[in-house]
């Protein structure tokens, strides 16, 4: 099962750093974690959504063993 590891406003969305996902495709995920957090559903289109260190499209399939790392957007300085 996917790992989902949260940053910054997702990680304080989401309630936690990681938890574990479910959905064999990344659009599946969205949906699956924007229902177990609600609090994530209005950031979570903003995220950049990596897999394994690749960004990825919502048609692209999951690995089982994958590391999905959910970044929102980041303002610097």
């Amino acid at each position: 099962m996917p790992v989902v590891r949260f940053f910054a406003a997702a990680e304080e969305a989401a309630g936690a750093a990681q938890a574990h996902g479910r959905g064999r495709r990344s659009r599946a995920l969205r949906g699956t974690l924007s229902a177990q957090h609600p609090a994530l559903a209005s950031i979570l289109p903003r995220c950049a959504v990596l897999v394994d260190g690749a960004r990825l499209d919502d048609a692209s399939p999951l690995p089982e063993s994958a590391v999905i790392d959910v970044l929102p957007p980041f303002a610097g300085g």
